[in-house]
This record gives C-alpha cells, structure tokens and sequence, in this order.
C-alpha cells in the first residue's frame, strides 16, 4: 500500500511507522490521520511489534492547523470522532506491543499520540507539550485520559492549564513515559527495545496488555479472576512451554510468538 504523509517498513518482526512530514514537524493533517489506522492494521497482521516515530528534528506537533479550510472553520468535533478516534483507537486496540520512540518534539495531538502507545522512549531532548489552552481549547486526542492515569491528577492538570513544556526526563520521572534516552544512543536504544519485544512471547504481551488495561476499572475480585483467566490462556500457549523448557535448561529461550 502506498502512503503520502507516513513510511512503513516491516523487517524481523518488527514495524515501523515513521510521520512523514517533516516540513511541517510532521502535524496531522486528514491524509494522516487516515493513513496511520491503515499502516497498523497492517502491522499488526505482519509484526511482532510496533514502532511510531517522526521524521527529522520532530516527532509530532499535533494538529496541522493550516490544512483544510483552517483551524478556525474546522469542524472539530467531527474530526475527533471521525478521524482521531479512530486512529487512537487502532494504536490502543492494536494486539503487538505498540512502542512511541519521541525524537523530538511531541505537542498537542502529537503528545497524545505518542502516550497512546503501550510503551513511550523518548530522547532526552525531547518535550512534550498540552499546546491547547494556548489557542483556547481543552486537552483531546486521549489526553484527558491518559494523563491522569499516567501521572496523577494534579500533574495532569498542571500540565493541561499551564501549557508548558515537559522534559523528557521530567516526564519519565513523573511516570507519563518509560524512559528517556540520551540523544546519541536513542536509535540503537530504541532499536534493541524493539528486538527485545519482536522477540518475546507475542500472545503474553496481548494478554498483559489486556489485564493491565482491564485494571482501571475492575474491582480486585473481578481482576484476580481476570489474571486467572488470561494466565490460563498464556499457560496454554507453545511460548510457555518453551520458556519453561529453556529455564530449565539455561538457555535463552526460542518464542515464536505463539
């Protein structure tokens, strides 16, 4: 499949998505948005794992706000619904282990498409920027849902009202990233990152993934019986016979993500 404004390039089980507009700091314009749920379902049938980053100095600076008709005649709510949430959704709901490698520069609905991947490496130059409240608008693209859950409420809130940019360093302290990386080792980094996952017991992660999110809203009874059940499913599964087998045996294991 061709694609205008984003790359894919799947090798060794894994995928890499790269936004492709690098002129613009590789902002969302319509084409995107549409293009990124394509290029994972894709991925998501042909890769162990999934990595998202930008072209250039930037990874995303949210909204392209000159595309269209502008961002003053842009009927918003109708792209969120229409265009957003499912891009959002197919990040959230895709299977693999979804990683966000930030190489710049995350702002807006940039930020938030970044946070909805399952796993977010960032360089240490990097920010990540709530833009909204500076052009009168309110925190979308999911951030009002993750931000809470990744980093509390009152951070979440301070990041929203004030608008100012968060180090990537700050925000692996404050628990909204994984890590930050040096600048100089972040490709290699992100690279061994992403080995590591295309590598490991693929059906494990998708249950993980699953339990995890299932937790938020589950009282303990519900999510004991939950892990009961998943665990059940992992148990059945040829990764963990052969991850008990090469423990055993002191010997890396062989997964093949079945």
């Amino acid at each position: 499949m061709d694609f205008q404004t984003i790359d894919l390039s799947i090798e060794d089980d894994i995928a890499r998505l790269t936004l492709n507009r690098p002129d613009v700091k590789n902002a969302l314009n319509a084409q995107m948005r549409a293009e990124i749920p394509a290029a994972i379902r894709i991925a998501q049938d042909n890769a162990r794992v999934l990595v998202m980053t930008g072209a250039g100095d930037a990874f995303c600076s949210g909204q392209d706000l000159g595309d269209g008709s502008g961002a003053v005649n842009l009927d918003i709510e109708r792209v969120l619904r229409d265009e957003y949430v499912p891009m959002l959704r197919a990040i959230f709901d895709c299977p693999i282990p979804t990683v966000s490698a930030v190489n710049g520069a995350a702002a807006g609905a940039g930020a938030n498409l970044a946070l909805a991947a399952d796993v977010v490496i960032a360089t240490e130059s990097a920010v990540f920027l709530q833009a909204f409240s500076r052009i009168g608008l309110v925190p979308d693209a999911g951030g009002t849902y993750w931000l809470p859950r990744q980093m509390g409420m009152a951070k979440a809130m301070g990041a929203a009202l004030f608008a100012e940019p968060v180090p990537a360093r700050q925000a692996a302290a404050w628990g909204m990233i994984w890590e930050a990386v040096p600048d100089a080792d972040f490709s290699q980094h992100v690279a061994r990152r992403a080995v590591h996952l295309a590598t490991g017991p693929t059906e494990a992660y998708r249950l993980t993934k699953q339990a995890l999110r299932a937790s938020m809203a589950n009282d303990l009874e519900t999510q004991l019986a939950l892990e009961a059940q998943l665990q059940g499913k992992a148990g059945a599964t040829r990764d963990f016979s052969e991850g008990v087998l090469a423990f055993l045996e002191k010997r890396v294991p062989d997964y093949q993500g079945r």
